[in-house]
């Protein structure tokens, strides 16, 4: 290890150290202003915008010492403590709440210290996390994480390596946002808007490819869907089933290889793709759940707690209590599915219901009806959509091996273990 690299807390590497706004703020939030971070905006390494709040500007200018800038650093106190994201350059102003803001000295790179807190301070910040209910870091905490810090050319050759890789990963993300986008828009057009067919009965211009236009009807029925068009309800659709949870007591239902999901592994993805789940259960814990394990291509719900988190299982897996989960066995596809739940999202909340929080059950569930062309326009669709999901999978899996090789690097680079050098066969 280099005799250069200094042992620093990191007070000592910061012109600041604080903590975001503290106090309510549900009165405060408007539909157009600044955006507003809070601790679910903030994962390890990127900003992420989903619900995503605003404030008016004088409050934000009211909340000066929590005001961010590009170059800002940020560490989740609740929730996921110790999650560590800069404050990118097209977030040119922010507000935030539950987290602490850390500005950097020109000594140190803002990146190299969102490496630090995402890897070698992890301990730190566990030994240092309290709360029962909720787990919660606390700013003096965060003042007090030690690392060894390299020269400013080293910070930038590392940050090269480990870089290169979150590059990657963010490049998938927003490749996967864009196909999701795509692929909600093709089924908004033809599924709900009946966009082809209305260009027809105004007598506009084909705006598909020749061999699609031709499938769509030319005009509504009497109850305004496309003519010939079937409505049904997605209970006799698809196979609507829940879940259950084994006696958490018994140690005989759990550690096995069989993967069982909660609502929380899927409120924590930024694709609609379940790969694998934080707990695993035995072949004894699935005999305790009646729906059995579930197949790839199962479209998953969350019915409770909240109402709405959205995948399609890529592999077999069980689920709790909290989930509409869909099997496609008929005649609509995964995909469909997917895609028209997302677009029914409003119905699915109003047949929701629930004195403590809302929640959606299967016997309310199973009678929303569902609108669809014939078959052959199912399978043009399913030949359209189907690519843009798959390679949304592809990206997916190709982010979580990109993730585990920067994740082994990570305290090895941080630390001086490994060399710069060595880690570029890695990647």
């Amino acid at each position: 290890m280099s005799e250069l690299w200094e042992d620093v807390t990191l007070e000592q590497v910061a012109t600041d150290v604080t903590v975001g706004h503290v106090g309510p703020m549900a009165d405060q939030y408007v539909e157009t202003g600044v955006p507003f971070l809070r601790s679910l905006n903030v994962e390890p390494f990127i900003i992420n915008t989903n619900d995503l709040k605003q404030i008016s500007r004088e409050f934000h200018l009211r909340l000066r010492k929590s005001a961010l800038k590009p170059g800002d650093i940020v560490i989740v106190r609740t929730g996921k403590p110790g999650s560590c994201a800069v404050i990118p350059d097209w977030l040119p102003e922010a507000n935030c709440s539950d987290v602490v803001v850390v500005r950097a000295t020109p000594r140190v790179r803002p990146s190299f210290i969102s490496f630090v807190v995402n890897s070698s301070a992890a301990h730190h910040i566990d030994a240092y996390t309290v709360g029962a209910v909720q787990q919660h870091f606390n700013v003096g905490s965060a003042r007090k994480i030690r690392f060894r810090l390299p020269p400013i050319e080293e910070q930038d050759r590392i940050l090269g390596v480990l870089g290169a890789l979150n590059d990657k990963i963010e490049l998938n993300r927003r490749m996967n946002e864009t196909l999701e986008a795509a692929a909600r828009a093709i089924f908004k057009d033809w599924f709900v808007d009946f966009g082809p067919t209305r260009a027809k009965l105004e007598g506009r211009a084909p705006y598909l490819a020749a061999d699609i236009w031709p499938l769509f009807p030319d005009r509504l029925d009497d109850k305004g869907k496309p003519d010939g068009w079937i409505t049904s309800t997605i209970g006799q659709e698809v196979e609507v089933v829940g879940g259950a949870t084994p006696s958490t007591k018994d140690a005989a239902f759990w550690g096995g290889d069989i993967s069982w999901a909660t609502p929380k592994d899927l409120s924590s993805l930024s694709t609609p793709v379940l790969l694998s789940t934080e707990r695993q259960i035995t072949k004894a814990g699935l005999s305790q759940i009646g729906s059995g394990l579930l197949p790839v291509g199962t479209v998953l719900l969350s019915s409770r707690a909240p109402i709405g988190y959205m995948a399609i299982a890529q592999t077999p897996v069980a689920v709790n209590q909290g989930f509409i989960a869909m099997m496609c066995r008929k005649r609509l596809s995964d995909v469909f599915v997917w895609l028209w739940t997302q677009a029914n999202m409003e119905t699915v909340h109003q047949n929701a219901n629930g004195s403590t929080f809302q929640e959606i059950s299967k016997a309310n569930f199973r009678p929303i009806e569902v609108t669809f062309a014939t078959p052959d326009l199912l399978r043009v669709f399913d030949d359209t959509a189907r690519p843009l999901f798959d390679r949304m999978v592809s990206n997916e899996k190709e982010n979580r091996a990109l993730a585990a090789t920067r994740d082994f690097l990570l305290p090895k680079l941080m630390s001086g273990e490994v060399r710069v050098g060595d880690a570029k066969p890695f990647v």
